[in-house]
């Protein structure tokens, strides 16, 4: 009896509410047989073709690729595609896709090369042997997505099944008009669909597999029950024949048809054990299982009245629709459409250009007697004929209006999302509502918002976490504050305190005064900071001009009292002065005090002690020059009386150079100080002063040379040092002033040298002007000199000729007297200022 029942449930047909009975128009293309479509001369392959986001390119341009081989890397739901032909990449870039809005995508073109090799294969003869994951693996990387016009990716679509999955369904009902590519299939190539529903059953392992076609396709019913005759041993696989009625195709209807089950709104098929797949899928799967041919070509059925020759073609994934096209002998008119799919769920294609992709079952070109295209949209009259024909149990008029008043909530709420999009409701209306694209814009929205609430929380819970990290981060940087934190005594606390309010005071400063209405406002304050920082202000400006007089006062003062006093006193003035100025110098500058030597231009020089030197000489040759005009160098010698050069005055003239060099010194902050030396420019030395300090150089150079000459260094300076012949006492001391000076001032070019040799200097300068004393200090001197020549070979000949005139020429007494007396106020001098330096440094 239970058995009676289970056979009676087995065959049993239920049917669906609602639904339509179109115009079929299917004898157009299922009676011809199919034809393989011309090989492209290039192909556009898109590299999304399936639901999900697209695979990573694995070929560049000017690549070499075979058929079959992959072009694009898939991970997870997303999908490769494959090259259809064997050829050259010769571009990558976006091109129009088949869709309705016509946007361009990604898609590699490949140039045929008319070989159309495959590459190198893998067949898998006996698939029991292998592994559930092993099989899934060769389906994903085959590329196959659902060939029913969703296209789903099917490795996906079976892993996750699994074992719920009791009843497998292969939908070859095909009830939309026009298409015919699942029948011509089925009737072609009916073993390979029973080959295939044996591969889902070792992966699913089913309790049955039921194959639901319409009875409007007996040649294709006949095919399938053949082919399942050759296979005795499969006791699992049924061949169920439904009603023609639309739409009996959808999953959600062919399941209630088959099984009796609904499936629930919002769920899949999967959760009441039920599994689908389109029989077209089904051929795909066993070509990449048995055959190891991915999924590179499908049937596309192309009909209508605006195709002379329609018919069902075995057309490569990327062949341009207008190539295959033409091969039916179809001509583009101006206001002739191409539709891809069906008349009630397809959609017009904006550029003929678009290529063949995995989801493309049918090329519909209607004439315009087929699709009349001059009805106008009216307004609903509330019929309700939407309401008898939704398959699915809606409220076509109700979500239309909510889809219209962008009512999105209330559209949800009337379950929106189970529409299949069939167009039933839409070819039912009497006011020809396009009801099917209301729909489709409102989900689109949905969808949008959906995305973007998404989005927003994701953002939202971004910012949490990071406001929570900043917190804890905050927390421990505290906490490492406090631990390395010192605490501060009362001393230091008061101090903090201070600096604050003194801080604060600074901003009260600027604060703005409010004032109430009908009241004076109160800038006292203010006031009186203003007057106390003007007053600040002239403070420091009197301070300055106080010290700045007082610097000129003192420096008066010392040249006036040098006119009264000793030589000696006005130099030992003179000194302290400038140990003064270099006292207030040193705030700023370094203590170290280079003299003025040859290369003076590149060594800093004391300005006041160059001062003095400059006045000097300007004072000796002023005079020089006032008792001769001749422009030889004897004269201004034997004319250089000594009562014409007074010490005073020349102390006098050198305080006023050094007031005279500090206001320049205020002025400018040049290092450069001009000296009347032998590099000394013209605007600060007279050329005959230049030429008779020359002169003496020469002259002295020219001795220490004569006495080098000589058999003994010792006779030398005693042949010179006698009085009767050549040295007169006066001209001894004049030599001695002048070797101690040229002493001096080689003991300021090399400050490293020994302070041995500043001994004799100072010493004779203490001495009073003995001729014997000048004699053998002049000896020394000449000594030393020679040492000198001897280490310094390379001296110019060209000044020789001028010291030789000048030795021949003798030295007046008188003037030998007056050069020994400025030598010693000048010695006298120098030492005051070494020893007031030393005294600073000490201090």
């Amino acid at each position: 009896m239970f058995n009676l029942f289970s056979l009676f449930k087995k065959d049993k047909i239920w049917d669906f509410k609602g639904g339509i009975h179109p115009p079929e128009m299917k004898l157009q293309s299922s009676r011809t047989p199919m034809r393989i479509a011309q090989l492209p001369d290039e192909v556009i392959i898109p590299i999304h073709q399936h639901l999900g986001v697209p695979g990573q390119l694995c070929v560049s341009v000017g690549e070499h690729v075979l058929k079959g081989q992959p072009l694009t890397k898939g991970v997870g739901r997303t999908l490769p595609v494959h090259a259809s032909i064997s050829g050259t990449v010769t571009a990558i870039e976006p091109f129009p896709s088949a869709h309705p809005s016509g946007l361009p995508e990604i898609a590699v073109r490949i140039q045929s090369d008319g070989k159309d090799e495959w590459r190198e294969k893998s067949p898998i003869i006996n698939y029991q042997l292998e592994s559930r994951d092993t099989l899934l693996s060769r389906i994903h990387e085959a590329g196959i997505a659902g060939l029913g016009g969703a296209g789903f990716p099917t490795a996906s679509k079976l892993k996750g099944g699994g074992d719920l999955v009791k009843t497998l369904i292969v939908n070859a009902a095909e009830c939309e008009p026009y298409i015919t590519a699942d029948d011509r299939l089925m009737q072609e190539h009916a073993d390979e669909v029973i080959a295939g529903c044996q591969v889902l059953i070792h992966l699913l392992s089913p309790n049955e597999v039921l194959i639901g076609i319409e009875d409007n396709k007996p040649e294709a019913i006949e095919a399938l029950k053949h082919a399942l005759n050759a296979v005795p041993d499969e006791k699992r696989i049924f061949i169920r024949v439904i009603p023609t009625k639309y739409p009996s195709g959808g999953a959600k209807q062919l399941t209630k048809i088959l099984t009796g089950k609904e499936v629930p709104s919002g769920g899949r098929s999967s959760d009441i054990g039920v599994l689908m797949q389109n029989v077209g899928t089904v051929v795909a799967i066993k070509r990449a299982i048995i055959d190891d041919e991915p999924l590179i070509e499908r049937v596309v059925t192309v009909t209508g009245n605006g195709a002379k020759t329609p018919g069902n073609f075995w057309a490569r994934l990327g062949t341009p629709i207008y190539s295959l096209l033409k091969q039916t002998g179809f001509v583009a008119g101006s206001e002739q459409m191409v539709i891809m799919g069906g008349p009630l769920m397809g959609f017009t294609l904006p550029d003929l250009n678009a290529p063949v992709v995995k989801i493309t079952n049918c090329l519909l070109i209607p004439s315009v007697e087929e699709m009349d295209t001059d009805n106008l949209e009216e307004a609903c009259i509330r019929c309700g004929h939407c309401v008898d024909a939704c398959p699915s149990g809606l409220l076509p008029q109700q979500l239309y209006w909510f889809s219209k008043g962008k009512e999105h909530e209330k559209a949800q709420q009337h379950n929106l999302f189970d529409c299949i999009e069939c167009g039933a409701c839409a070819f039912v209306c009497p006011s020809n509502i396009p009801l099917v694209q209301y729909y489709r814009q409102e989900k689109a929205e949905i969808r949008e918002i959906d995305a973007e609430a998404k989005r927003a929380a994701e953002a939202k819970a971004r910012f949490e976490a990071k406001k929570i990290r900043m917190e804890r981060e905050k927390l421990e940087r505290e906490a490492r504050h406090q631990r390395a934190a010192v605490k501060l005594d009362d001393t230091e606390q008061s101090e903090v305190q201070s600096a604050l309010s003194r801080v604060k005071a600074k901003q009260n400063i600027g604060k703005i005064i409010s004032v109430k209405a009908g009241e004076e406002p109160d800038n006292a304050a203010a006031i009186a900071a203003r007057k106390k920082r003007k007053e600040e202000v002239r403070a420091k400006q009197a301070a300055k001009l106080a010290q700045q007089k007082a610097l000129e006062a003192s420096s008066e003062n010392t040249a006036s009292e040098s006119e009264d006093a000793d030589p000696r006193k006005a130099a030992v003035a003179a000194a302290l002065a400038r140990v003064k100025a270099k006292k207030a110098q040193q705030a700023s500058q370094s203590s170290t005090v280079e003299a003025p030597v040859q290369n003076a231009e590149a060594e800093e020089v004391d300005p006041r002690k160059a001062a003095v030197a400059a006045a000097l000489a300007r004072v000796k040759a002023k005079k020089a020059q006032q008792a001769s005009q001749a422009s030889t160098v004897e004269a201004p010698v034997q004319n250089a009386e000594p009562e014409e050069v007074d010490p005073r005055k020349a102390a006098v003239a050198a305080a006023l150079a050094r007031v005279k060099a500090k206001k320049a010194q205020q002025a400018s902050q040049s290092s450069t100080v001009e000296v009347p030396v032998q590099n000394a420019e013209p605007e600060e030395v007279d050329p005959r002063k230049a030429a008779v300090a020359a002169a003496l150089a020469r002259v002295k150079a020219k001795k220490a040379q004569q006495a080098s000459q000589s058999s003994s260094t010792v006779e030398a300076p005693v042949q010179n040092a006698e009085p009767e012949e050549e040295v007169d006492p006066r001209k001894a001391a004049v030599a001695a002033a002048i070797a101690r000076v040229k002493a001096k001032k080689e003991a300021l070019q090399a400050p490293t040298e020994t302070t041995t040799d500043e001994a004799p200097a100072q010493n004779a300068e203490a001495e009073e002007a003995d001729p014997r004393k000048a004699a053998v200090a002049a000896a020394i001197a000449r000594v030393k000199a020679k040492k000198e020549a001897l280490q310094a070979p390379t001296e110019t000949t060209t000044d020789e000729a001028p010291a030789q005139n000048a030795e021949a020429e003798e030295v007046d007494p008188r003037k030998a007297a007056v050069a020994a007396a400025i030598a010693r106020v000048k010695a006298k001098k120098e030492a005051e200022q070494r020893r007031a330096k030393e005294e600073v440094t000490l201090d």
